[in-house]
């Protein structure tokens, strides 16, 4: 998860607490952590192979389709970063998709082992707890001395509203214990003979976040650039910024110098490799965050169980701020107290945590402002950066994700200095309730999850292989896109269990094809997908005539499809689909199929 730059430009705190007691701190934010992960996922653990998220299950089978490729990849001498496998015959670029290559290979024994279901499950579950100790660990060994602040203020970034939401399958997103190691190398860059070593480690950090998560490593060098020139200017760091500036940027060109070694074959593919574009082809209005948000709360929270939420996103996963008005409010509040108590030194740390919270989310709300769901018209600073290379990859509400971090620091250090000069009682007792008015309704419910159709017999039983040649080309239908994911879910799992490669017309990624040269989810359509998609849909068979079927025969023959695959029950990501209609469709394209196992079957001559 993106974020801006913690506290690390401070010294770190001179009171160290008692070494036992600060074990036992640790093994209660660590159990604790663990557990609020296992709960957020926990309707995934009741049967991983067999129930997906509710709310995004074609995100779900992509990630689950990457971890079965990459492992593959690995084990078969294949291209990581590009594959054949979809999008029949052009290929896919994955380095311009979420790729999460490390995860793939550090994983791949257990993806062979498991399967690619449970083993996105645990990576799931892994990213909220290492997120919240990632974040615990920069805290408590940098920032603050108190064990109870650095755990209340990593607690609430890892399972921050936009994490939660983004739990709902998006493996890249939730990564975000990427972030405080990629801050604290930054920081680690200033000390003095540290830039060689620093730079060398800094730049392995960036490689592992990029093919992880691209946008949010984007994102937090945006943020630490915003902290740090709002740092560096203010005239009581001044001269400790300029003095540091020499190591920071020898450390900075090592790091570089790493990553683009490290990087140089994804970064070509990712700008000028086959099958790129630019842009996603996402609307930035459509996809930016309504300022009215910020007061609101998230759907998977204490507050959405008592039906205090809204929809105020485009989509459950993109609850990026929704942090609540007590919460704001105890921020504001925490920013003041914490101001007048401040030296210079940390007034500027301070200013520079206000300042990059400010502009992140005024980012956030895209190029044109809404407020409570209409669009006012007013134009915003997002509109003059959406043009920009890079920035138009980006969905501006994702933005919104830098402000959780700042708060958590803000919410930390707060309770610290409360704990350091302890308040009369009636002020703590009103310390304890405003947090507990901000805090309690943002806990974090279980993602909604439901049962999916299994994978046909006809794949795990291997029977697909008796009609189809060894790399031959096979499709469902639907064709797979990100609406209609079974297909990469079977070819997951052909990989992940060693019986071969088949090959897909379509597929859910990113590709060129869109309006302007930007991307578009899976390939143009053609007359067959776009005939199964409207029988789909409407459970209605299209008026069928000679010429679709002679153009349906031609895009059969264009991907050089050897089978069409009909399951008894077809799992629409967004929308129920009807099968009698689809199996109606085909045979009137196709002729009559037959019955394999637990498909219906129709083989398609190759000439």
């Amino acid at each position: 998860m993106p974020t801006s730059p913690t506290l690390a430009a401070d010294p770190p705190p001179t009171a160290a607490p008692d070494a036992a007691r600060g074990r036992r701190a640790d093994l209660t934010v660590l159990v604790v952590a663990v557990a609020l992960a296992v709960w957020v996922t926990s309707g995934l653990w009741r049967d991983p192979n067999q129930r997906a998220i509710t709310v995004n299950s074609s995100d779900q089978a992509l990630f689950e389709w990457l971890l079965a490729f990459g492992g593959h990849a690995v084990t078969h001498g294949e291209n990581p970063l590009f594959t054949h496998l979809l999008n029949v015959p052009d290929g896919v670029n994955l380095a311009v998709n979420t790729s999460i290559t490390v995860y793939a290979v550090v994983f791949a024994p257990l993806t062979y082992l498991i399967g690619p279901p449970a083993t996105f499950l645990v990576i799931l579950t892994l990213n909220l707890a290492a997120t919240a100790l990632a974040w615990y660990w920069l805290l408590s060994r940098h920032l603050v001395a108190s064990r109870l602040a650095a755990g209340v203020g990593a607690l609430f970034v890892a399972f921050s509203p936009g994490m939660v939401a983004h739990a709902n399958a998006h493996l890249n997103w939730t990564a975000g214990w990427l972030v405080p190691l990629l801050v604290a190398g930054v920081f680690a860059l200033r000390r003095p003979g540290r830039w060689l070593r620093g730079g060398l480690v800094l730049g392995v950090l960036v490689a592992v976040a990029f093919s992880i998560a691209a946008e949010g490593l984007f994102f937090t060098a945006l943020a630490v650039a915003v902290f740090l020139a709002v740092w560096a200017v203010h005239p009581a760091r001044r001269a400790q910024a300029r003095a540091a500036l020499p190591d920071f940027l020898r450390g900075l060109g090592v790091t570089a110098l790493v990553a683009g070694v490290l990087l140089a074959y994804p970064l070509w593919l990712h700008f000028a490799g086959p099958q790129r574009f630019h842009g996603t082809g996402f609307d930035p209005v459509i996809h930016a965050e309504d300022i009215a948000a910020f007061g609101a709360y998230p759907s998977r929270s204490l507050a959405g169980a008592l039906g205090w939420d809204t929809t105020l996103a485009p989509n459950p996963t993109e609850e990026n701020s929704f942090f609540g008005v007590p919460l704001l409010l105890l921020t504001v509040v925490c920013f003041g107290w914490l101001w007048r108590r401040a030296g210079p030194g940390r007034q500027a740390t301070l200013t520079a945590l206000g300042v990059t919270a400010v502009v992140f989310a005024v980012l956030s709300w895209g190029p044109l402002a809404k407020w409570n769901g209409q669009r006012t018209g007013q134009l915003l600073p997002f509109g003059v950066l959406d043009n920009l290379p890079v920035v138009n990859a980006a969905l501006p509400s994702r933005l919104a994700l830098v402000v959780a971090p700042v708060i958590g620091v803000l919410l930390a250090y707060t309770i610290d200095r409360l704990r350091a000069t302890p308040p009369g009682r009636t002020a703590a007792w009103v310390w304890g309730v405003g947090f507990a008015a901000a805090l309690l309704p943002l806990l974090p419910t279980p993602l909604l999850t439901s049962v999916r159709p299994p994978v046909p017999e006809f794949v795990t039983a291997g029977t697909w292989r008796e009609y189809v040649s060894p790399g031959g080309v096979l499709t469902p239908i639907p064709l797979t896109l990100d609406v209609t994911p079974d297909g990469q879910r079977w070819q997951a799992y052909a990989l992940s269990h060693r019986q071969g490669e088949f090959r897909l017309p379509a597929g859910f990624f990113l590709g060129p094809g869109g309006p302007d040269g930007r991307g578009r989810i899976g390939p143009p359509p053609r007359t067959f997908d776009t005939l199964m998609d409207q029988a789909g849909r409407t459970g209605l068979v299209p008026i069928v005539t000679e010429g679709s079927i002679r153009l349906s025969r031609a895009d059969l023959r264009y991907w050089g499809v050897e089978a069409v695959v009909l399951p008894d029950e077809v799992h629409g990501a967004k929308y129920d689909l009807d099968e009698d209609a689809l199996r109606r469709t085909a045979t009137a394209l196709l002729g009559e199929p037959r019955r394999v196992d637990d498909v219906w079957l129709w083989t398609v001559p190759t000439t």
